[in-house]
């Protein structure tokens, strides 16, 4: 028996199978959960339906989380369809292109405001409208932030402040939705090559050297961040709310670069 089975899960940001939405939603079918997808624009609406068959679903939504009738449409297709929720994947985040050149001093105003809208307090309100479907049950509400959210990385920008705001939102989250039995926490991931990675100016070069750097010294997986997700929406974590969770290889633990095996190998070769 799965960790998830009997439990129904609405996924929300898969762009296609390298989306870190993706690995969550997988391991969630592996465990046994029933799926339910949303895009926002219609030119993805083929290509999450395609993704949604692939793991056994014919239940996707379109939900600009800008729009409150998309939320309440979303809301009422689930209910309609479910009656009930168990879990929430939270995985929006959005800044416009031009955000992520220059620095945070170049933010624009309507930039910022985007930012906040889709990547924070999209959050809120889709907690908001599907509290009902949740009512009677332990339901576990999940996010996805970055470390540039403790720390500055370089043209990650507004969105670094964005995600700082994101995991607030969870803490004063978890203490509301407590009341209702439910829990609300964030995965800090790891860089991973995904579609809205490659906004970010010198992201590559953020890739190498995250890997280079934390202590098993290579990249993140989308199937490590799933696996991290499903204790997170499963009764293991009953007892765990308002944290932000690091899938990053312990990255975020490094204060300094440690060159010496590097050094080893400029000095004395491969073999050292």
């Amino acid at each position: 028996m799965g960790l998830l089975e009997g439990k129904r899960a609405l996924i929300t940001g898969v762009a296609n199978e390298r989306s870190i939405a993706y690995g969550i939603a997988k391991a969630f079918k592996r465990e046994g959960a029933e799926l339910a997808f949303s895009y926002a624009t219609p030119k993805l609406e083929k290509r999450v339906k395609e993704i949604a068959r692939s793991l056994g679903s014919e239940l996707v939504f379109k939900c600009d989380v800008t729009l409150d009738e998309d939320i309440e449409a979303l809301a009422e297709g689930l209910k309609k369809s479910w009656g009930s929720l168990d879990v929430l994947v939270h995985s929006i985040a959005f800044a416009p292109k031009e955000e992520f050149k220059g620095g945070v001093i170049d933010t624009s105003r309507e930039g910022f405001k985007v930012a906040m809208e889709v990547s924070v307090y999209s959050l809120i309100a889709l907690a908001r409208a599907l509290l009902p479907l949740m009512e009677g049950r332990k339901g576990s509400i999940i996010t996805l932030s970055y470390y540039g959210a403790e720390k500055v990385v370089p043209h990650y920008n507004v969105m670094g402040i964005a995600k700082a705001a994101l995991e607030s939102t969870v803490r004063y989250l978890a203490y509301d939705l407590a009341k209702h039995g439910h829990r609300v926490n964030a995965i800090s991931a790891g860089p991973v090559k995904t579609l809205a990675a490659y906004s970010i100016t010198g992201f590559h070069l953020l890739m190498e050297h995250t890997s280079k750097v934390n202590p098993f010294r290579r990249p993140i997986t989308i199937d490590e961040v799933g696996d991290a997700a499903v204790f997170l929406a499963s009764e293991l974590s009953r007892a765990v709310t308002g944290e932000v969770i690091h899938v990053d290889n312990g990255y975020h633990i490094m204060g300094v670069f440690d060159r010496e095996e590097e050094i080893k190998k400029e000095v004395f070769g491969k073999d050292g």
